[in-house]
């Protein structure tokens, strides 16, 4: 049997792999996303430039949550600090968030999701690729009966509700 030669990474480079542990980097990448959302939102039909300002609020608030993340005297992921930024921002008492909420409204989060969850799809890491090295055709025959059932259950129930 051949020995496992890929490379293990230590606690000291998965802590340096956090997006909110390179700022700079997470916000360049960031900002691509938001150009690739943001046209997605107007191929959906939305005017350019009336969701510009929603989109960066959107950049605005993730670049808050990460920096938070950095900063903050206790581990918590980033999008639990991005979400939390988010749902303060919008709260009824926060100052200004009838104008973040307007802006947001512009956005259509469907549009600007499926670019995001196409690249998390395919953007696999050296450790996905092991675990999969080491299940092997075992897991492609779970996922498929798990995406053939959550497909056939999701048209059922909608069938069932439309």
């Amino acid at each position: 049997m051949k020995a496992d030669t890929t490379p293990t990474l230590n606690a000291d480079a998965l802590e340096e792999l956090r997006p909110e542990q390179q700022l700079g980097k997470t916000a360049l990448l960031l900002a691509v996303v938001c150009v690739a959302a943001w046209c997605s939102n107007m191929i959906n039909g939305a005017p350019l430039l009336q969701a510009l300002p929603g989109m960066i609020l959107l950049y605005v608030m993730v670049m808050i949550g990460l920096v938070i993340g950095r900063f903050a005297p206790f581990y918590l992921p980033s999008v639990a600090w991005v979400s939390l930024v988010s749902i303060a921002m919008t709260l009824p008492f926060f100052p200004g968030n009838a104008w973040v909420v307007e802006q947001l409204s512009h956005v259509n989060f469907l549009a600007v999701v499926t670019p995001v969850l196409a690249y998390a799809g395919l953007a696999l890491t050296g450790r996905e690729f092991t675990m999969f090295r080491q299940t092997g055709w075992k897991l492609v025959i779970v996922s498929l009966l798990v995406f053939t059932g959550t497909f056939v259950a999701s048209a059922f129930i909608a069938h069932l509700i439309l």
